[in-house]
């Protein structure tokens, strides 16, 4: 119709009116027909928005008249927390993680912004892609619980994340717990992490899988603040995703840690949950806290979101030790299928060591410190299998020792190359060991935190006791499940009540009090080192019972024997600090040694002698022999009873205490 009246006037104004008289008379027209044509074109757009507008609305109002921001599974994907006074925090400190300007402190508001942005194909989040894709966790969640109509939302392809999910290809998951390595601070308490384990990978091959670790970003210039910044939440916390080989290579070869392998009974569809939210996790960060939200915690708020039904998290309010982690997760029924240990390159090779005679031995240290020994004709009238033996374990060290080497920025260079020559020439295979580890998996162990009682006699009188730690092992608790040789105590207090003066006090305070015990023998020369700070009641001079602030550092060697069962005994050179108002100038300095021996008698019982001397020559110069006695006997995994003797220069006490792990 329109078409036929701009022919008509067209053909008028050719015959009555001049150029100009034809664009007055066409001009309205014109603009009337491109007003229709524009608002017959857009129609449909404005209509299917409004229906858009519509149909989110609807959702939204579902949405809240269920209370989905109430639900437990939304708290999980947003990792929201209760807080105190009430109200919700989540634990997520990236602002690219919410949708909402108010999101971090507010579920209902994220949830309304979520659905809002499932409606728009624009990029959001770190990761610039759609919500749909950006936030796939919560997509899927909400799609289930509202029912979606796929046709009133936009169609969006999640590619990379398809991809993704490919390349992992997971078939089951495993959490991973490589011991604890004493000479790093951040890795003493030991650490979690996931692998995922293929499809149609074997025990064997699963170093080629893939893994989900969580760590602080550290800068490269780490400074004297690493400590405070890492208990304080000084750095951000990501999500990462490496291959398993290059976590081997790092826990297992270089710094010699033991590790635990607990392959989880997970469904398809909950795996595939842990997949989809640990991918909107990708670009996210939270602030790391070394003691309470680090690597253990967070791995395990990802297992809540593929099982909701596992409470695990919440059992952790003031910290998280690895090990605990561990144990919360063995003691759901049926949740672990499989445990598997890969052992450490120095636990392989000493435990190949034990099975060497005296002479083998020898021939051990000839190869390993002049590989050319190989050749040595008497070294062919060894039995072939023992040849072949020596020069596996010759060459698994030297590899040991370039790999450290390596690791210290130092420039590799090909080790034992005469010992790979000559193996190569012997066409038998190495035959299989089996390395047994020196001690059990972790969730055998003791708990971390430990309470006791106790009863004891100081000089002229009798006291009352009751202590509690708050963290974790030190060398007198039973072994079982941690690394040997090695303490860490953290935050433990000691309440005492002396009976003759009637008297209430806090007797001694531990900060941190830490011993690494490194037997060095002619292949492993690794130093031992302590380091102490807290507070003691000491008797000194007129003062009866007097508080003393205390700093230790020393560094020293051990050694090990099996005269009994298993002995280590070590010696330290040491430098000590007292602040009390005791001393003269309310203070002294100084230097000494203290040497000792701690050994097993039997699997459940343990002793600890130390003997000491000290020289203070600056601020109270005095000096004070110490000597102390201490054996514990196991009663159970979480009860052992302790007796200890303690002499310093006019102060002794013995003291009996039950003990209970918790």
């Amino acid at each position: 119709m329109i078409q036929s009246l701009l022919t008509r006037y067209w053909l008028s104004s050719q015959r009555d009116n001049p150029p100009r008289a034809l664009a007055q008379r066409l001009g309205p027209f014109f603009l009337a027909s491109v007003i229709c044509l524009v608002y017959l074109s857009l129609t449909p757009i404005l209509l299917h928005a409004a229906d858009d507008n519509t149909y989110l609305r609807e959702l939204q109002a579902r949405a809240t008249q269920e209370g989905l921001f109430e639900k437990r599974y939304w708290q999980l994907l947003l990792h929201y927390r209760t807080n105190l006074l009430g109200g919700h925090t989540s634990e997520v400190d990236d602002p690219g993680f919410f949708l909402s300007k108010e999101g971090k402190q507010n579920p209902q508001s994220e949830l309304m912004e979520t659905l809002r942005h499932f409606f728009s194909d624009k990029p959001v989040g770190r990761s610039q892609q759609p919500a749909q894709c950006a936030f796939i966790a919560r997509y899927h969640w909400l799609r289930t619980q509202l029912n979606f109509d796929n046709n009133k939302l936009p169609s969006v392809t999640c590619e990379r994340f398809d991809a993704w999910f490919a390349e992992l290809n997971p078939q089951s998951i495993s959490i991973i717990f490589p011991s604890a390595f004493m000479n790093n601070p951040a890795s003493m308490f030991g650490h979690t992490f996931f692998r995922i384990n293929q499809v149609g990978q074997t025990e064997q091959t699963r170093i080629l899988a893939y893994t989900i670790n969580y760590a602080a970003e550290l800068p490269p210039d780490v400074g004297l603040d690493y400590a405070w910044k890492g208990i304080f939440g000084g750095y951000k916390g990501f999500f990462s995703t490496f291959p398993y080989y290059m976590k081997v290579k790092e826990y297992r070869d270089i710094e010699n840690r033991d590790i635990w392998e607990y392959q989880l009974s997970l469904t398809p569809e909950q795996i595939h949950r842990m997949l989809m939210h640990t991918w909107e996790l990708g670009n996210a960060y939270f602030d790391y806290f070394f003691f309470k939200e680090n690597c253990a915690y967070h791995i395990l708020s990802l297992l809540e979101v593929a099982n909701p039904a596992l409470y695990l998290t919440d059992q952790y309010i003031f910290w998280t030790v690895p090990a605990d982690t561990i144990r919360a997760i063995t003691e759901y029924e049926g949740l672990v299928e499989e445990i598997s240990y890969r052992p450490a390159r120095n636990t392989q090779i000493q435990r190949k060591r034990e099975k060497l005679t005296k002479k083998e031995n020898l021939w051990l240290e000839k190869l390993t410190s002049d590989p050319t020994q190989v050749r040595n004709p008497q070294f062919k009238t060894l039995p072939q299998d023992r040849q072949v033996f020596l020069m596996d374990l010759a060459s698994d060290y030297l590899q040991y020792q370039g790999l450290g080497k390596q690791e210290q920025g130092k420039r590799p260079r090909i080790l034992g190359q005469p010992l790979l020559l000559e193996r190569s020439k012997v066409k038998v295979p190495s035959p299989r060991f089996n390395v047994q580890p020196y001690t059990t998996s972790p969730e055998t162990g003791h708990h971390t935190s430990r309470a006791s009682i106790g009863m004891g006699w100081r000089e002229d009188e009798f006291f009352e006791e009751l202590s509690i730690r708050a963290g974790y092992h030190d060398l007198l608790d039973p072994d079982t499940g941690y690394t040997r040789d090695a303490q860490i105590e953290l935050l433990a207090a000691t309440f005492r009540h002396y009976e003759k003066r009637n008297q209430f006090r806090l007797d001694q305070f531990t900060f941190a009090k830490v011993v690494s015990l490194s037997p060095i023998d002619t292949l492993f020369h690794t130093p031992s080192w302590k380091f102490n700070i807290g507070m003691e009641t000491i008797r000194y001079k007129n003062c009866k019972l007097c508080s003393s602030g205390n700093f230790n550092l020393g560094i020293g060697a051990a050694a090990e024997t099996q005269l009994l069962k298993r002995e280590v005994y070590f010696a330290f050179a040491e430098v000590d600090a007292n602040v009390s108002g005791a001393f003269d100038e309310h203070h002294r300095v100084g230097a000494g040694t203290t040497g000792g021996v701690v050994t097993n008698l039997t699997d459940d019982w343990k002793a600890l002698l130390s003997i000491g001397y000290f020289y203070y020559p600056l601020g109270d110069q005095s000096d004070d022999f110490r000597f102390s006695l201490g054996q514990r006997y196991t009663l159970s995994q979480n009860w052992a009873l302790r007796t200890e003797f303690n002499h310093r220069d006019q102060d002794n006490e013995v003291i009996l205490r039950l003990q209970a792990f918790f």
